[in-house]
């Protein structure tokens, strides 16, 4: 995703790094979409991974007004990532679980709640805004999931005991509601194109722990469905009003 990507065409050769420095970095275009995304090849040995550790930054919000400096790149890394994240795939922090430290799962972990773990890779359509004139004619981004046997049963098991399910962000609500089959959930893998809205009638969750969404965004519309349009822009009017931080690193709200 490269700004000033228009004026880029398949062939050019792009540098990652200034080039004046001893192993710089370049990569050929190799094909863009219609949405601006670039396919690079890059011109290192080392997998692009590997490049990345080893020159990117993470990606902070616009909103913080800094640019991505070495200095603080380490601490940078560390807060926009959950401190239980484990596998490489998103383009994006699960925003909710940010609030969460070991400390905190500690904490909740005494008080005899339970934890379940699934990974959904946000792509990049979840920065796509409603740009249709009606939320129904929004095509919905796919984003690839994973949800494991042992999980799937925990969460199974506290449904069956009758205590609550609480999502830790709409990617997690999202991958809970794609597996679950009337209200039990199935092991399973793949890509969802799931779109909630209003209107949607939810099969597993009982709670949700969300941040504070962009308008005109799939996010809003899902946590719309989830609790009511008038309960959710009572709450947004309310936040506005006490100005409440909104976006990556801003509030989160319990909704039940």
């Amino acid at each position: 995703m490269l700004k000033g990507a228009r004026k880029l065409t398949s062939g050019q050769t792009i540098y990652l790094e200034d080039k004046s420095q001893k192993d710089f970095c370049s990569a050929e275009i190799f094909g863009k979409s219609d949405e601006g995304v670039c396919r690079l090849k890059i011109s290192a040995s080392e997998d692009a991974g590997t490049i990345l550790d080893k020159i990117g930054y993470p990606p902070l919000p616009p909103y913080i007004k800094r640019d991505a400096d070495p200095s603080q790149a380490a601490i940078d890394k560390l807060r926009y990532q959950t401190v239980y994240a484990r596998h490489i795939g998103a383009i994006a922090a699960p925003t909710a679980g940010l609030h969460f430290t070991d400390e905190l799962i500690d904490r909740l972990k005494t008080r005899q709640i339970q934890f379940a773990y699934i990974t959904l890779h946000i792509g990049t359509g979840t920065f796509r805004p409603i740009t249709t004139a009606t939320v129904e004619q929004h095509k919905m981004h796919s984003e690839r999931f994973s949800l494991n046997e042992e999980n799937a049963q925990i969460i199974n098991t506290a449904k069956e005991k009758g205590r609550r399910i609480i999502a830790v962000g709409t990617t997690s609500a999202r991958t809970l509601e794609t597996v679950a089959i009337n209200s039990q959930l199935q092991a399973a893998s793949g890509d969802t194109d799931l779109f909630i809205k209003p209107g949607y009638k939810f099969k597993i969750l009982d709670a949700m722990i969300t941040n504070f969404h962009l308008p005109r965004s799939t996010l809003l519309a899902l946590v719309a469905a989830f609790a009511g349009l008038d309960n959710i822009m009572r709450a947004y009017r309310h936040a506005i009003e006490k100005q409440y931080r909104f976006y990556s690193y801003g509030d989160a709200m319990l909704i039940i």
